[in-house]
């Protein structure tokens, strides 16, 4: 009997049990060593200077704009094709997300559209690694310079892959990142940001801690009992227990990637005569990281429609989903925003034929040949 394959998935071995185990008997559980081991991993893995770990990717993504001072009256462009927590944490701060329309061909935000969207208003660009493929950062580091505006990477989806032979995660101002059981390693939940700017750094630090200038071990080791507050600030912080998993699970990475892209490239190759499947363009110049395999399907030209489709292919345990719903569409940003139909009107069009199948690194040959070959035998 076939096993259900889910979207994504985290690969949990007995090295991580062995490293959350070995927390879990420490004296530290939270604010401990562990926090500033995993924080020290990310910098060495992605080349960056500073790294701030917390407990989820939007948790990264709201600290990335408060250490921008985003407030009320600041607008922030992101792209459409993303998903909810990218926007809201622009309006968690105050702030106006403005949406911009992606390109046709791999669902990147569109530059043309960026610079169509700046105002006097405009602080920051959010650009999102749509699927694990890196946003043109050349183009967009040009427009943010050029418009002295800050520069985000909501790399979420990305961690691993490269830009130009750069890592992501040093692309940008800052670099979010989320570790969520589906992506590409997992703490359970979590998230860090990424940054070679030491204020941005600080700020960051103390607003995941309530916004109070020191934790409970550096009281300790300082042998003081003394804080003060300086803002307001969330209890973002992510425990020892995650970062021990993430520690683990972060020198297992780069093969994990490398895993993803044979996947994408088996896809590929079964889907390449079939004009109804297209997979999403990827540039030379990238390394893919993969969190996501996305296709679009041209469903005016077959017998199935995407509803039926996905429906049959959850019936044969294949794991499909739809990334994503183009954010301007949802009730709360039409409804308080006043966003509308036709504001995206690429990102809108691709969400009608987009599907996701599955990709992680335990997935087998014979798993692929399983998905691909239900697709398109559904498609006939």
């Amino acid at each position: 009997m076939n096993k259900y394959l889910p979207y994504g998935k985290q690969s949990i071995e007995e090295d991580d049990l062995k490293a959350v185990q070995e927390t879990l008997k420490s004296d530290w559980l939270t604010t401990g060593p562990k926090v500033e081991q995993f924080e020290k991993a990310i910098c060495d893995f992605t080349g960056s200077k500073f790294a701030v770990a917390v407990n989820s990717g939007t948790a990264a993504l709201h600290s990335s704009l408060f250490a921008l001072d985003i407030k009320k009256g600041d607008e922030v462009i992101v792209p459409s094709m993303t998903f909810a927590s990218t926007a809201n944490a622009v309006v968690f701060q105050g702030g106006t997300p403005v949406f911009a329309d992606v390109n046709q061909s791999d669902l990147l935000i569109n530059q043309n559209k960026v610079e169509e969207k700046i105002n006097e208003s405009t602080r920051a660009i959010i650009a999102v690694d749509y699927a694990g493929h890196p946003a043109d950062y050349n183009k967009l580091k040009k427009i943010a310079k050029n418009n002295k505006l800050h520069l985000i990477a909501d790399a979420c989806h990305a961690i691993g892959g490269k830009f130009y032979k750069k890592n992501v995660g040093e692309l940008a101002d800052l670099s979010t990142f989320s570790f969520h059981p589906v992506k590409h390693i997992t703490t359970g939940e979590g998230g860090a940001i990424t940054t070679n700017n030491d204020n941005y750094y600080r700020r960051m630090k103390f607003f995941r801690n309530h916004g109070i200038t020191t934790d409970h071990r550096e009281r300790e080791k300082n042998k003081s009992w003394f804080y003060e507050m300086i803002d307001l600030g969330y209890n973002y912080r992510i425990s020892d227990i995650q970062c021990a998993l993430g520690i683990s699970q972060l020198k297992k990475l780069s093969a994990w990637i490398k895993k993803r892209q044979e996947i994408a490239k088996q896809y590929d190759a079964a889907f390449k005569d079939i004009q109804l499947i297209k997979p999403l363009l990827v540039d030379s110049n990238v390394s893919h990281a993969y969190h996501l395999y996305v296709v679009r399907i041209n469903f005016s030209a077959t017998v199935i429609d995407r509803a039926t489709l996905f429906k049959e292919l959850k019936k044969q345990k294949i794991g499909v989903n739809v990334h994503y719903i183009p954010v301007h569409l949802h009730p709360y940003y039409k409804n308080n925003f006043n966003t509308k139909n036709g504001d995206c009107p690429v990102a809108e069009f691709a969400y009608e034929q987009i599907i996701s199948l599955p990709i992680f690194p335990s997935m087998s040959d014979n798993d692929v040949i399983r998905d691909s070959t239900s697709l398109i035998d559904l498609l006939k």
